[in-house]
């Protein structure tokens, strides 16, 4: 598009047959595990139609996010529903990557009038608050799942709270660092749920 070469319509028709294709594509894992993932969808297209520029635009990427385990529990033999301890983090995560992904452009995004909830809340106080909802996921996942927490889980949750308050203290030199944070703490957390299988109740 930049270029030239490709039409302004071009995209907009391919996202709609992509849409067309991932709503037969959903449903064919399974009624609930469609529905969930078709959700997860509707999530992403409403941030990208206007929820970003609201004081909302967390909520698609905790919707979004949440939607994965629950999408993989429903698509297992049996249809198990998902444990709320895998849910719910996967739904702070999600609040965490907004803010670590919009922080470094909180600037240019309130000088093109887009004023989400990171926006408004400033890049100060957007880059402190980061830490909560990460950490926050990371200790659900050692602390409210069934059985001892061990020294794994421990060290993995000691491990995330470093990496969560160090990159909010030193993000204001590096604006870059809390959404490499973040990934490294979305790595932990899906390191641990891999490591105790499938999460169900």
């Amino acid at each position: 598009m930049v270029a030239g070469s490709v039409g302004v319509q071009a995209p907009y028709a391919r996202s709609g047959h992509a849409l067309a294709l991932c709503v037969p594509l959903s449903l064919a894992c399974g009624p609930l595990a469609g529905t969930v993932h078709l959700v997860g969808v509707a999530a992403a297209w409403a941030y990208n139609f206007g929820l970003k520029a609201t004081v909302l635009s967390w909520l698609p990427y905790a919707v979004g996010f949440a939607a994965l385990p629950a999408f993989v529990a429903l698509g297992l033999e049996g249809r198990p529903w998902p444990a709320w301890w895998t849910v719910v983090p996967a739904a702070l995560l999600g609040v965490g990557a907004h803010l670590a992904n919009v922080l470094p452009d909180i600037g240019d995004d309130l000088a093109t009038g887009v004023r989400g909830w990171p926006q408004r809340l400033g890049p100060a106080r957007a880059r402190l608050l980061l830490p909560a909802p990460l950490v926050t996921a990371t200790a659900l996942l050692v602390h409210a799942r069934p059985g001892p927490v061990g020294t794994a889980g421990a060290t993995a949750l000691s491990a995330v709270l470093v990496v969560a308050v160090g990159s909010a203290l030193l993000g204001g030199r590096r604006p870059r660092l809390p959404f490499v944070a973040a990934i490294a703490i979305a790595t932990v957390d899906v390191a641990m749920l891999l490591r105790h299988g499938a999460a169900v109740a």
